[in-house]
């Protein structure tokens, strides 16, 4: 204890106990703000202050997520997105969540590649699109950004649940293209066909016809023969084909279903003909 010991012949520091609570507080507010004047330290900072704002509610109140969502409608984008899709994307996001870790930006492309995966089944806006009025709202994504980020959250899933049988993926597959069949057989107004039936109930009937017939045709169809179909065209050419059973063929014509399911009337009639060389004649269909 005698010894002279090398720290204490050095000159002391300034001892920041000394300081009062404020002076001490005020430091740190100084030195935060010049830190500040410096663009890219502002630039990290802003962002940090937004994912943790994205973080802290994103697993009670999902209050950020549930805003983009809000603006996508306000474009036009995700109008079907009712209480329950909202709870699925909100599933699939925190699912995806718990096992990866990812900065602000990948956050925003994933949860909107979830929405997109969500909708898509469901809507006639396309991919470029969605793609459009996001960049509207500020998210820096591509198309090529979206695919790939869709494939990883589907790798994902893939991991945490059993391998699918050929049997459920043929069924999903089929499911898809009976709701797509229903989505766009109804967005067809009665205005516009109401010179072929006696009133609205007439054509409601043979709607519910068509239904029925087209759920019989894809018990008939083999997963092998759908399998590398694009399913919404498949069903607006469903449509079409079921339509030509009908007594009279000129009521669900190319151009009217190509304007409810926004497919062109090429693409309609090759997928027509698809099932024609499945089924035979419509005229001629027996199940």
């Amino acid at each position: 204890m005698e010894d002279s010991l090398a720290f204490e012949e050095t000159v002391p520091t300034r001892d920041f106990f000394i300081d009062s609570q404020r002076d001490y507080e005020r430091r740190i507010r100084v030195s935060n703000s010049k830190a500040l004047q410096d663009p890219v330290i502002k630039e990290k900072y802003d962002r940090i202050k937004t994912l943790e704002k994205w973080f802290r509610d994103y697993e009670s109140d999902f209050t950020e997520q549930k805003k983009t969502i809000e603006l996508l409608k306000s474009h036009g984008i995700g109008l079907n997105i009712n209480n329950v899709k909202y709870k699925e994307i909100k599933d699939r996001y925190l699912k995806y969540n718990k096992y990866h870790r990812h900065n602000y930006q990948n956050m925003v492309i994933i949860f909107l590649a979830i929405v997109w995966m969500e909708i898509k089944d469901t809507t006639n806006i396309r991919i470029e699109e969605f793609i459009k009025v996001s960049r509207e709202l500020g998210h820096k994504i591509n198309k090529k950004m979206l695919n790939k980020t869709m494939l990883k959250v589907k790798r994902t899933e893939n991991m945490l649940k059993s391998k699918k049988s050929t049997l459920d993926i043929e069924k999903e597959i089929k499911s898809r293209i009976k709701l797509v069949f229903q989505k766009d057989l109804n967005n067809i107004p009665y205005q516009k066909v109401q010179e072929f039936f006696k009133d609205k109930v007439e054509y409601e009937k043979i709607k519910v016809g068509m239904l029925l017939l087209a759920d019989r045709i894809l018990k008939k169809i083999s997963y092998s023969q759908i399998q590398s179909l694009n399913y919404k065209a498949f069903a607006a050419g469903l449509i079409y084909y079921v339509g030509q059973t009908l007594e009279n063929r000129k009521i669900f014509t190319q151009s009217l279903i190509e304007s409810t399911s926004k497919f062109s009337s090429t693409t309609i009639r090759k997928r027509y003909h698809v099932l024609k060389n499945l089924l035979g004649d419509p005229q001629a269909l027996k199940l």
